[in-house]
């Protein structure tokens, strides 16, 4: 908000004086006029002859002046001298945490800028402690979750080591058995810290995307083609639909292959008994890529919480059988990297993932 000359606090309060200045003159004038009326009267002829002849004509008349002077500039200038109490009101309950007092613009000069540059600057000072805080409380969420993430398979590998260390198996066949189980323990929890990994360094400035001019049609075939073996063992059929030949986006190609690899192996693990993933690239004024599958529904209630760290659809499934829950949270961060969104639905027609991309 900017501030017009004639509206300026400086030539608003050069208005009050003068005008205190003049209402004073006319005022002593008017009171000169009266007395000179009502000097016929005995007693008050009798107290204006005593002020004359202690203070004489001219004193009584600055005298007057000065005090209906400061009875006028006090009233010219009270909204303003109010406005600034509000302010400085506003401002201590700021200093005192309450990001909520939000000081009223009451004028179009530079009190009210001045009101409007504290507000603005309380907003952000709430915005940016309201973050800090998120960030603290996102931090230890993600301790506790990766502790007990990690508990989980380090138990069972300390506890299967264990039985080898102190020969407590029948024959070689047990120990090759208890090494092979904590091998593939360790497996699971090299992926798991691998995928944790990732995740800090998506959702936490860690990871530049390296933009670029690359056509998402070309990159999603490639990808269908590497998931050829892997759909052929799940007996599904991926069937992909542009409806360009070439649709062009700008953004990180090995970012957007995770984000991929992570709905496509999310399809078919959860959607085999669909028999087919179905991929439409559609261009318009944003691109989107809608991934079908055609497996059990989704809850309702979980789909809301889809894109959570750590979270599972199905809660007794084990970190072996289904995935550690950073999958979609990974795809949600990178998606958000290139200013784009990501959602779902599902229903019993099928389960859809929408990638929205500039």
């Amino acid at each position: 908000m900017k501030t017009k000359p004639q509206s300026s606090i400086r030539w608003r309060l050069l208005l009050a004086f003068a005008f205190s200045i003049l209402l004073a003159v006319f005022t002593v004038l008017f009171l000169l006029f009266m007395a000179l009326v009502l000097s016929q009267i005995s007693i008050v002829g009798l107290v204006l002859q005593v002020l004359e002849q202690s203070l004489g004509v001219l004193g009584v008349c600055i005298i007057t002046g000065i005090i209906f002077f400061i009875i006028y500039f006090f009233l010219f200038t009270q909204r303003t001298i109010a406005y600034i109490e509000e302010i400085n009101r506003k401002v201590n309950l700021m200093a005192k945490g309450d990001f909520s007092a939000a000081i009223p613009l009451r004028s179009r000069d530079e009190l009210g800028l001045l009101a409007e540059n504290i507000n603005t600057m309380s907003a952000r000072l709430k915005e940016s402690i309201d973050e800090e805080r998120s960030a603290e409380r996102t931090k230890t969420e993600l301790i506790t979750s990766v502790s007990h993430d990690l508990r989980t398979p380090l138990t069972s590998i300390l506890g299967y080591l264990d039985l080898v260390v102190n020969d407590r198996y029948r024959d070689e066949l047990a120990l090759r058995y208890y090494a092979d189980i904590a091998f593939h323990k360790s497996k699971r929890l090299q992926q798991l810290i691998d995928e944790l990994f990732e995740y800090t360094r998506v959702s936490y400035g860690g990871m530049k995307a390296v933009y670029e001019q690359i056509d998402l049609v070309e990159l999603l075939e490639q990808l269908t083609e590497e998931f050829v073996p892997l759909l052929q063992e799940a007996s599904m059929v991926c069937r992909l639909t542009p409806s360009h030949k070439k649709v062009y986006v700008k953004a990180d190609a090995n970012l957007l292959v995770r984000v991929f690899e992570n709905l496509l192996t999310n399809a078919m693990r959860y959607g085999k008994e669909g028999k087919y993933v179905d991929i439409e690239v559609i261009e318009g004024e944003r691109v989107l890529v809608r991934m079908t599958n055609y497996g059990e529904p989704i809850p309702a209630k979980d789909l809301p919480h889809l894109f959570d760290r750590f979270y599972r659809v199905e809660k007794s499934r084990s970190l072996d059988s289904g995935g550690a829950g950073l999958g979609l949270a990974i795809a949600q961060s990178i998606i958000s990297l290139h200013g784009g969104k990501i959602t779902a639905q599902s229903d019993s027609s099928g389960t859809t993932f929408e990638v929205e991309l500039k």
